[in-house]
């Protein structure tokens, strides 16, 4: 959950982390392509049913991902990569999105899930088809960071407790343009940056410049009184939710959306939202996009 930390209300904004990934978009990227994936997740004893169906499906993508484009191995990491009568196979083990040669743009239609137990340990197989094209150069090297109670980046952290600032810090080698964005469990997507009563559809930033976001002391004194500000809380015990840093040397403009209250930020549906994100993307080849989970829970 979020609220402005302006406002008396309490907003329901929820969060969770289950990995960052960073997705490229470079300029000599191979055409959109079908792809599939399917994988078999063993839970970990400490793991919901919620989670290991999130890792699973994380899994079954990049499996896809490794099956049509291949896989990155470096020194360094354990993921390797083999072929056995035709077939492709791949250590599950240590492979990540960073490691794969290709990037997920798009799901097409639901995932399927088989769930069951083994000897009280959750097993989810899971199947997803998407699209998705070949990297063939590296994306832009941003960096943001989502702090917790503090603007100096020594405040990273991926777990909130209710009453806890949110802020975010972004610095990018090229200027451009930037846009923040929350996806929550209720099916609803929250534009987090341009602040909701700025004006343009989109964030513009310079090169070599480090920003603090939801944060009016950062701020230019021009934008100070535009400036959201977020304190993170909680009504369950622990929340999930996402948070895409969507960022372009080209210039785009936010996805439509709509007020829906005063406090609140604008927000559009989870679909919706996926099928503008994977239009910007099937259109500008150098556009980055770093995901970003994050969990906040009830103080004890």
């Amino acid at each position: 959950m979020i609220r402005n930390s302006g406002c008396r209300d309490k907003l329901l904004l929820l969060f969770f982390v289950l990995f960052g990934y960073i997705y490229s978009a470079p300029a000599g990227a191979q055409k959109v392509k079908s792809v599939k994936g399917e994988t078999t997740y063993y839970a970990a004893s400490n793991e919901t049913l919620e989670d290991a169906k999130r890792k699973a499906l994380e899994q079954a993508k990049i499996r896809a991902l490794a099956e049509e484009f291949g896989t990155l191995v470096s020194e360094g990491t354990e993921s390797r990569g083999k072929v056995r009568n035709g077939q492709s196979e791949f250590d599950f083990f240590s492979i990540g999105s960073s490691e794969v040669k290709g990037e997920w743009i798009e799901t097409t239609g639901e995932p399927e899930y088989d769930i069951r137990f083994e000897d009280g340990q959750i097993v989810v197989s899971c199947r997803v088809s998407g699209k998705a094209r070949e990297i063939v150069t590296a994306a832009i090297d941003f960096k943001a960071r989502i702090l917790c109670n503090g603007t100096e980046d020594k405040f990273e952290g991926n777990r909130f407790k209710d009453g806890d600032d949110l802020f975010l810090s972004f610095a990018s080698p090229v200027k451009g343009f930037l846009a923040v964005y929350l996806e929550d469990e209720a099916g609803q997507v929250n534009c987090l940056l341009p602040y909701r009563n700025q004006a343009i559809g989109i964030y513009p930033v310079d090169a070599n410049r480090r920003y603090v976001f939801f944060d009016p002391k950062s701020a230019p004194a021009n934008e100070r009184a535009l400036v959201d500000e977020y304190v993170m809380t909680c009504s369950h015990s622990s929340e999930y939710n996402q948070i895409y840093i969507i960022f372009s040397p080209n210039q785009f403009v936010k996805a439509s959306d709509e007020d829906v209250e005063e406090t609140l930020p604008r927000q559009l549906p989870l679909e919706s939202f996926h099928k503008w994100l994977a239009k910007c993307r099937k259109h500008d080849l150098e556009m980055t996009v770093k995901k970003v989970g994050m969990t906040v829970e009830e103080k004890q």
